[in-house]
């Protein structure tokens, strides 16, 4: 659900123990057909490199997913390993024993013939769909007669083969108000006046063109009823399910494009050279945008009935957060005011889980990043509840040396879950947590812990410069710190 181009390997019982009770031995195939775009069982030696060049080209093609390659355990051991297992352990008898015998070297024969022989290892062909010229000019003369258009732009748009930056390019040549969405979070740097981060849902309603680009209309834009039905809509996506989600009854697009959303986009700026954007638009935008940041600002210094306010650490986080930060996200209550105020500050530098909302994948995405780009600041914005799933990685933090900073909105409760079953039901069983001391869990991990309270108030700007020297000096940092609740976010559910 993510898009993410995922080769998953998986090890299976050997080929001929396949269902006859071999330790572990599941039909694994069947679990991963419904949720992969492409799954095989090598079942010789000589298809591995095969199977794992389609496996690759596959999952990077079209719509970009996770494939599936297993490997049954005969086809990772080498041949006198086989042999041995596979050889009887004296004279076969009788005519029985003799064509079992026979079978079984035959079966080694054909699982190890040809697999010396030399193999295809050219650049993967990699087919990526692309926008017509006739859909891209019928764009261009769409976007030249608009007075207000908006940008709404999803992961895609990150996707091979546009660099980011060339992209980032074309949008500041188009000049058109860009709301981001996912990993396209941060496409246009930190303070760009082009990026609209707020009232999105009255912008979509006084839109005259809106180009949902690599966007799709689910639950994130209401399954299309956010957009204004005398509204011109194109939208481009490479996935056509994804592309035409619900337009049978919300909304419908003018112009419908199964195509890579960067390519497009970078075609339609080249397409509209000397274009300007009508500037009182995007002003009027970017006005509401600064009234409602600044609602936000007044919000984060209204004192909490106990603990600190999760707004205003969040706004000082984003204040001292460096240049170069990745930030990933993983949680619920907490993540989801941390969308409003933190602010990527370039393209690829947000992290999340996409539309399927996983928790968890904290840990292991500040891994990768920190891996990655081993000089950027990278940072993890936990829920005290999403934490739970992925605290023990800061022992990998540790022993790998890839230090990262975990900030904790630690309101000991699954707030997003209490949010609506408190009122609904008047209960908060299985919401309720503690407020844990995971900042010595960390320490007890070789990390650095911190924990932050109230009486801290006056300190948090101090305590996150700590937290960033002890992260330059090589540890992994936790910030845990004690939020009390707020009415930001009231009433949203998403469903």
């Amino acid at each position: 659900m993510a898009e993410s181009p995922l080769l998953l390997i998986g090890g299976s019982a050997a080929t001929l123990l396949q269902g006859r009770g071999a330790l572990q031995d599941i039909d694994q195939m069947s679990l991963f057909k419904p949720i992969c775009k492409f799954c095989a069982s090598v079942r010789t030696i000589r298809q591995i490199i095969p199977v794992l060049r389609k496996a690759m080209a596959l999952a990077q093609s079209g719509t970009p997913g996770p494939v599936f390659v297993e490997f049954p355990i005969d086809i990772l051991y080498p041949y006198h390993v086989v042999h041995k297992e596979l050889s009887p352990k004296g004279v076969p008898k009788g005519i029985v024993g003799k064509v079992i015998n026979w079978y079984l070297q035959n079966h080694l024969k054909n699982l190890f013939a040809g697999a010396w022989e030399p193999c295809d290892v050219s650049p993967l062909q990699v087919s990526i769909p692309l926008a017509t010229a006739d859909q891209v000019q019928r764009c261009i003369e769409l976007v030249s007669r608009a007075k207000k258009p908006v940008f709404l732009l999803g992961s895609q748009v990150t996707l091979p083969p546009i660099p980011v930056e060339k992209l980032r390019k074309s949008l500041e040549s188009l000049g058109i108000p860009c709301f981001l969405g996912g990993m396209a979070r941060g496409m246009l740097g930190k303070d760009s006046p082009l990026h609209i981060r707020q009232n999105r849902r009255e912008a979509l309603k006084e839109a005259d063109l809106v180009i949902l680009a690599g966007t799709v209309c689910d639950f994130r834009l209401s399954y299309g009823r956010v957009l204004n039905r005398r509204s011109k809509i194109i939208a481009v996506n490479r996935d056509r399910s994804q592309l035409l989600k619900n337009s049978d009854m919300f909304w419908k697009p003018t112009v419908a494009i199964q195509g890579d959303a960067g390519s497009f986009i970078v075609n339609l700026s080249e397409g509209l050279k000397g274009y300007t954007c009508p500037s009182d638009w995007t002003e009027q935008l970017k006005s509401g945008d600064v009234t409602k940041e600044k609602a936000n600002k007044l919000k984060a210094e209204e004192k909490t009935e106990r603990h600190l306010n999760p707004l205003k650490v969040l706004h000082l986080v984003d204040e001292e957060m460096a240049d170069d930060s990745i930030i990933v996200a993983d949680g619920g209550d907490f993540v989801g005011s941390a969308a409003y105020i933190l602010r990527p500050r370039g393209p690829l530098r947000w992290l999340d889980p996409g539309a399927f909302g996983t928790l968890g994948v904290g840990g292991g995405f500040a891994l990768g990043a920190k891996l990655c780009r081993p000089d950027s600041e990278v940072w993890i914005v936990f829920g005290d509840g999403s934490l739970g799933y992925s605290i023990v990685e800061f022992d990998t933090y540790t022993r790998h040396k890839t230090p990262v900073i975990a900030l904790i909105g630690n309101d000991a409760c699954w707030s997003q879950i209490s949010r609506e079953q408190v009122p609904l039901l008047g209960s908060n069983v299985a919401c309720s947590l503690a407020y844990n001391d995971y900042h010595n869990v960390a320490e007890g991990f070789g990390g650095k812990g911190f924990l932050v309270t109230r009486q801290d108030d006056n300190r948090i700007v101090d305590i996150i410069k700590e937290g960033q020297k002890a992260c330059k000096n090589g540890k992994a940092v936790l910030i845990n710190v004690l939020i009390g609740k707020t009415n930001f976010r009231e009433g949203s559910i998403s469903v």
